[in-house]
């Protein structure tokens, strides 16, 4: 209550929810990379800046002062961005090394950062019958090429700060966050919001086929936004410093997902498989033992009412652009 917060991704998907969601009882300071109007929610109240955090010397000064870090800045998207950009996803880790070393250097009370599932080894991502990863699952290391190799060794950082320095870390293992206000179209979008959008442009256009990348057959869960911003915070005020999966345990296939948008949109496609396009590991979702043992708690907004949900949003907002 009453602390003084840094959000850095603060103009970004999960950054946005969770700068609103702080923002009642706490003083927040936000940075983002990209130009204000770009910023998915705009907090015109708020101390907002425009800044590299790749620069050490910025984020020496704009963590002066402060008591906590949600640092949930890098460079991401969906699978189509991922692996065509691994080195500027790798670049990133100049983000979380200068954050750290500042926050060390100004006495910054806490840090958490944001990681991913995919730093989860590739040869553990195989099984159809049960996706489900556990914490552990990250090692022997062989995680997601250019962006999962950052968030592994960014996480590394963050335990060895905490050995070193005693700096306070919380670290969340995010898994597919879906919802309102992010990314829809453009090539960073992620599967949710990219096939909604699919679906809402082919009933515009007077289409009769969607495209999918991949056959449709991979395994995936999907954590709904506000799910999200609530395990953040319980983890960010638990005692708890290892990686923690936040993420839905119950998984679907692509073509499920297809399946529940159809329910949504009222309205049947045609299917093309894109075989060639970018799909990711095969099966991947999140092993929850371990968050309801420290947390007594896990995700559980069911995903047609989350889905139900984006797609209005994106609806609302290709009318807004298109129409």
């Amino acid at each position: 209550m009453n602390k003084k917060i840094l959000v850095t991704g603060a103009g970004g998907f999960i950054g946005g929810h969770l700068v609103n969601n702080l923002k009642k009882n706490n003083k927040i300071i936000c940075a983002d990379i990209k130009p204000f109007q770009n910023w998915y929610q705009k907090f015109n109240d708020l101390e907002n800046h425009i800044v590299d955090l790749k620069n050490a010397d910025t984020c020496l000064r704009i963590t002066k002062d402060i008591d906590y870090i949600y640092n949930l800045a890098c460079n991401m998207g969906g699978m189509g961005f991922i692996e065509n950009n691994k080195a500027e996803c790798m670049l990133s880790v100049l983000i979380n090394t200068n954050l750290l070393n500042s926050a060390v250097k100004n006495k910054v009370k806490k840090f958490f950062f944001s990681s991913s599932a995919c730093v989860y080894a590739s040869q553990k991502q195989s099984n159809f019958i049960n996706p489900q990863l556990k914490e552990g699952d990250a090692y022997p290391a062989d995680p997601e090429d250019g962006y999962g190799w950052e968030k592994l060794f960014s996480e590394r950082m963050c335990r060895h700060f905490k050995e070193d320095f005693n700096l306070d870390v919380r670290i969340a293992r995010y898994h597919n966050v879906y919802g309102p206000y992010g990314t829809w179209e453009g090539g960073r979008e992620k599967a949710p919001a990219a096939l909604t959008r699919k679906f809402i442009e082919a009933k515009f256009k007077k289409l009769d086929t969607i495209e999918i990348w991949g056959d449709g057959n991979q395994l995936r869960s999907f954590m709904f936004i506000d799910d999200c911003i609530y395990g953040t915070n319980l983890l960010f005020n638990s005692n708890f410093s290892e990686p923690l999966n936040i993420g839905a345990s119950k998984f679907v296939s692509i073509n499920e997902l297809v399946d529940i948008l159809e329910k949504i949109a009222q309205v049947k496609f045609k299917r093309k498989y894109l075989l060639d396009a970018p799909k990711g590991v095969s099966a991947r979702s999140s092993n929850n033992d371990l968050i309801k043992k420290k947390l007594n708690w896990e995700p559980s907004v069911k995903l047609i009412v989350g889905m139900s949900k984006l797609y209005s949003w994106i609806e609302n907002e290709y009318q807004k652009k298109y129409q």
